[in-house]
């Protein structure tokens, strides 16, 4: 045990670890939970009682577990004809390997004396305003439905007894993100170090989530993401990372197919919002555009928040645009839509999921209605679990939830079931969540990782019909698409010695 220590502080020194260390310096460890099948506190697969048993044994600071790794045969199911690269075969493909975690940390002991256990918690909850962000943040009401999510997890499991192995419950640590990228990280260190808690759940905009994970690699705790549907989020290859919310990417390989298959639009104009999400969210769907020979003659960018939307407009109008994307926050999409009638412009308005909320139909009125829009929820979905949610959700906090509340809640009670499973240690909370067999069953329905550890559950699209929103599959819709490949090349790459999962 001396040896270890010494061991871990040498590395901590090295990687800046010093607060960790003296979390767990000094405290004699917990008993070792039992390496059995039949002393897990909460309900565990078959196939992952193997998988934990594994994790929870080891005691070697630098051991890693000989445990199937996650191969896609494509990446964000793209299909062939909206691939890059004219048909030419790349030289490698990423993202299609499961990153391992080989660094330390699996044996440090359990501290003995914990309160509780905490939970780290980062969103945009208050308004701030900065000139390096461009003025007034527009994220609140995302971020306090994400709250109010990770909040109702937390209850629901210490209603059921909280952290079971020591009898204590679970606390939800909250720090708001206030949109500057420094002070994104300087959060994460908080969490980390001063709260000491054990993961984090966090955050919505893309470039605050970036720096976030960034630091999170370099104070090794876990870290969910279930708001930020950037589609480079998850391609930093960082193995503490998971995001439970299908991304942009896929959301628009549906809008492409819908809008160029199935309802045969030819030119497409867009409008987006000049910033991170506006810029990235689009990517997929002008480059699918482009490559499926119709490129988008026309995309301007506004203000957030901005009120005069004619120039923009005009343009878009005398471009002969057939149809309008807006890519940004539900405010100004209704602003837009409304400005678009009244210049006379009737073409169909598509838009992303944030266009879903209340904001976009309070604002929009009847203009709102047969505007399409990318989702990466049901919340018509028929099922018992979606069904109890929602009615606990509206008793809690008397308002409807929404897809940040939803993914808030599922990966808050995945992690919390992680954490029922491997014990206070982050490096085998990490494992476990890594390493997880079956997919996870969420009020948001069926989440698989891939093995880029990122949530690849379906993809929706919501029309307004008849004064609401009504949601559609793309078998609902008969929507069809191009063929879907699978790729072998990328299995040569693995090493000999270890075992695979192969994912559909």
């Amino acid at each position: 045990m001396r040896f270890i220590k010494v061991a871990f502080w040498t590395f901590a020194v090295s990687v800046g670890l010093i607060a960790f260390e003296k979390l767990v310096q000094g405290d004699e460890p917990a008993p070792a939970p039992q390496s059995g099948t039949s002393d897990f506190a909460v309900p565990v697969e078959p196939s992952m009682k193997s998988v934990v048993d594994a994790i929870r044994a080891i005691n070697d600071p630098y051991h890693v577990p000989k445990l199937p790794l996650r191969i896609d045969q494509n990446y964000g199911h793209t299909p062939r004809d909206l691939e890059p690269f004219g048909y030419v075969p790349p030289f490698k493909r990423h993202f299609m390997i499961q990153m391992e975690y080989t660094g330390p940390g699996r044996a440090i002991p359990e501290p003995e004396h914990v309160d509780s256990v905490k939970i780290g918690f980062l969103g945009p909850i208050e308004p701030t305003v900065s000139v390096a962000t461009g003025g007034r943040s527009h994220e609140e009401n995302l971020g306090q439905m994400m709250l109010r999510g990770a909040q109702l997890a937390v209850e629901v499991a210490n209603e059921q007894g909280g952290y079971r192995p020591r009898g204590i419950p679970f606390e939800l640590v909250v720090h708001n993100d206030n949109g500057l990228w420094g002070s994104s990280g300087n959060e994460i260190i908080n969490l980390a170090y001063k709260d000491q808690v054990w993961a984090i759940l966090g955050t919505i905009d893309g470039a605050n989530s970036h720096i976030a994970i960034r630091v999170a690699l370099k104070a090794e705790i876990p870290m969910i993401n279930t708001g930020d549907t950037d589609p480079t989020f998850i391609e930093t290859n960082i193995p503490w990372v998971f995001r439970m919310i299908t991304d942009d990417r896929r959301q628009c390989y549906l809008l492409v197919d819908y809008i160029y298959r199935k309802v045969g639009i030819h030119k497409l104009g867009i409008i987006r919002a000049s910033n991170r999400y506006g810029r990235f969210g689009v990517r997929e769907l002008r480059d699918g555009s482009r490559r499926l020979g119709k490129p988008v003659p026309l995309e301007m960018a506004y203000f957030v928040g901005q009120a005069d939307f004619s120039l923009e407009l005009q343009r878009l109008k005398d471009a002969g645009v057939e149809a309008i994307m807006h890519w940004g926050d539900a405010a100004d999409g209704a602003r837009i839509l409304n400005q678009m009638r009244a210049m006379g412009m009737a073409q169909p308005f598509f838009a992303c999921d944030r266009c879903l909320g209340p904001e976009f139909t309070e604002i929009a009125g009847s203009n709102a209605e047969g505007v399409v829009c990318a989702s990466p929820w049901n919340p018509q979905r028929d099922d018992p679990c979606m069904k109890e949610f929602r009615e606990r959700f509206m008793k809690r906090f008397e308002v409807e939830p929404d897809t940040y509340a939803a993914h808030a809640y599922d990966g808050v009670q995945m992690l919390l079931w992680a954490i029922q499973v491997a014990g206070l240690n982050r490096a085998k909370i990490r494992d476990v969540l890594a390493y997880r067999t079956e997919p996870w069953q969420g009020v948001v329905g069926t989440i698989r990782l891939t093995a880029a550890l990122d949530g690849r559950e379906e993809v929706f699209l919501a029309i307004r019909e008849g004064g609401r929103w009504q949601y559609y599959t793309r078998k609902d819709l008969n929507i069809p698409s191009g063929p879907i490949e699978k790729y072998s090349d990328h299995l040569k790459q693995i090493p000999g010695n270890l075992t695979q999962i192969q994912q559909p």
